[in-house]
């Protein structure tokens, strides 16, 4: 009303600041094919067939399929995931999860149930802090969370025991 009318359309015209806690959805239905990249959460109740880069979560709900690479900080699957997996932190493989591939994580968290024929490999950054669940990749093999335990070693490391 008063004053100068172009600072009020440039406010407009700004783009918003992403949210850290925004989510991106790919709801039941939706066919993903090719590459993604997201810089928050995403949660994928449909299929994706490629890769995905994702800087936060990645969620694969119950009814959601990823066929192809996933990197990503975190990631929670409850549905089914077949390719290869990077988690930079926490993977957390819920009971209604099918999963066969091979993963690279930080922190694994597997629940009784859980479909998981992989071949994992466990880092912190760039150097090991576990054994190779599977040091043959041709042979796949199914892991209950309950038949492996892990202990504290010196210097904060998992030893990790089968």
């Amino acid at each position: 009303m008063f004053g100068n009318s172009k600072s009020a359309e440039d406010a407009k015209s700004t783009p918003a600041p992403s949210s850290s806690n925004a989510l991106n959805t790919l709801v039941k239905g939706t066919v993903v094919e090719g590459s993604l990249r997201c810089d928050s959460d995403l949660r994928v109740d449909g299929v994706i067939k490629g890769k995905l880069n994702c800087q936060a979560k990645v969620i694969i709900g119950p009814t959601g399929a990823v066929e192809g690479e996933i990197r990503c900080q975190n990631a929670v699957i409850e549905g089914r995931f077949k390719g290869i997996l990077h988690v930079s932190e926490l993977l957390n493989v819920r009971e209604t999860a099918e999963i066969d591939g091979e993963i690279t994580t930080n922190k694994l968290l597997v629940q009784s149930g859980a479909k998981f024929n992989v071949s994992c490999k466990m880092e912190t950054g760039g150097s090991a802090n576990g054994a190779v669940k599977n040091p043959n990749p041709a042979t796949k093999f199914e892991n209950d969370a309950a038949s492996s335990a892990s202990a504290p070693v010196s210097g904060g490391k998992a030893e990790v025991r089968n």
